[in-house]
């Protein structure tokens, strides 16, 4: 593995996030608040991976930035998107440990009402994060 598949990998695991948080609401709905939680504490894990696994690279690369290549209207739509990916991003990294707070402590009802503020937003970044690989990497790559 190279320093050029890190981002690859963090689609991945994006997308392995997105799945499992997808289940365990499914999960929730039916009544199966046990595999809720093993399948809600795995997305979790998921992404604390890729935050690792995003740090390092960023690291790795001392910074730099990945140019777009796309141009025009797909170019404003890929720097909307990336730019509340990342403010979203970051509200995350506070919401989704707090909302599991509560569930580990047994305040299921604030639990719940956090959760219905933190779901759609933990799950619009896990997809952006995957949408912006696909952007900078598979369809619109800066020329080399």
């Amino acid at each position: 593995m190279t320093v050029h598949d890190i981002p690859a990998l963090n689609a991945t695991l994006n997308g392995t996030a997105t799945v499992l948080i997808t289940v365990g609401f499914i999960l929730i709905k039916t009544g199966q608040k046990t595999a809720h939680r093993a399948c809600m504490l795995t997305a979790g894990v998921v992404s604390a991976v890729f935050l690792i696994g995003y740090v390092t690279h960023k690291a790795l690369i001392h910074g730099v930035h990945t140019p777009f290549g796309g141009a025009g209207f797909i170019r404003a739509v890929y720097y909307t998107m990336l730019v509340s990916h990342i403010i979203l991003a970051m509200a995350i990294a506070y919401l989704v440990p707090k909302t599991f707070s509560l569930a580990m402590k047994g305040d299921y009802e604030r639990h719940k009402a956090w959760a219905k503020v933190v779901f759609p937003i933990w799950y619009y970044v896990s997809v952006t994060g995957v949408l912006v690989y696909f952007f900078l990497y598979v369809w619109w790559p800066a020329a080399a």
